[in-house]
């Protein structure tokens, strides 16, 4: 309830609008949707509007608990400012829920146990994880990319992997048999 919803030019804004009204109807009709599925609507954003802004494309923060695996709330992505927790009672049970999803994006754990910690990022199947770390690239030279149904193509498109993807090598292998200098060879200097 506390995030600060603004327009780009809001040094203090946290997020601003969505991308149409279109899509802005979309995530009020999840939200609803969560509603009808059973989820505990804790933080509504659907009425959010904006002062001087009233007819952009803004939606407030939302929050959704008691949200559970087989809901279509929790199987799509929502894209939207909208957070849906899901509880387990068991470490295997968490572990399980990122990694049989469609998506594998990203997934944070909570944790003061750093063996539980260094398991659940080995164990896990999805391309990011954070460890008391709520969105799991802090860093801009990691790559934002997840795995299965949230990957695009065969390589990650940001941080080193995308630089790579973009470079063109070039390797340039040559030999001048005509008009060799008496010291020139094809010995690396450091076997003589």
């Amino acid at each position: 309830e506390t995030l600060k919803v603004g327009v780009s030019t809001d040094a203090a804004a946290q997020y601003g609008p969505v991308v149409s009204a279109a899509h802005r109807q979309k995530i009020s009709d999840y939200i609803q949707l969560g509603v009808d599925e059973g989820a505990e609507l804790v933080v509504d954003g659907r009425g959010f509007s904006l002062q001087g802004f009233e007819k952009g494309f803004f939606i407030g923060p939302s929050l959704f608990d008691q949200v559970k695996a087989g809901m279509r709330t929790y199987q799509e992505e929502i894209f939207g400012p909208v957070l849906q927790i899901v509880r387990a009672e068991t470490f295997e049970e968490a572990l399980a829920l990122p990694s049989q999803h469609q998506y594998g994006n990203g997934v944070a754990i909570f944790t003061r146990n750093g063996r539980a910690a260094r398991e659940f990022a080995s164990r896990v199947q999805v391309g990011m994880v954070g460890i008391n770390v709520p969105i799991p690239v802090p860093v801009a030279y990691h790559s934002f990319g997840g795995w299965k149904r949230s990957a695009f193509g065969d390589v990650n498109q940001h941080g080193l992997e995308g630089v790579r993807f973009y470079t063109k090598v070039k390797t340039i292998t040559a030999r001048w048999p005509e008009g060799m200098s008496e010291d020139s060879a094809f010995v690396i200097p450091t076997m003589k």
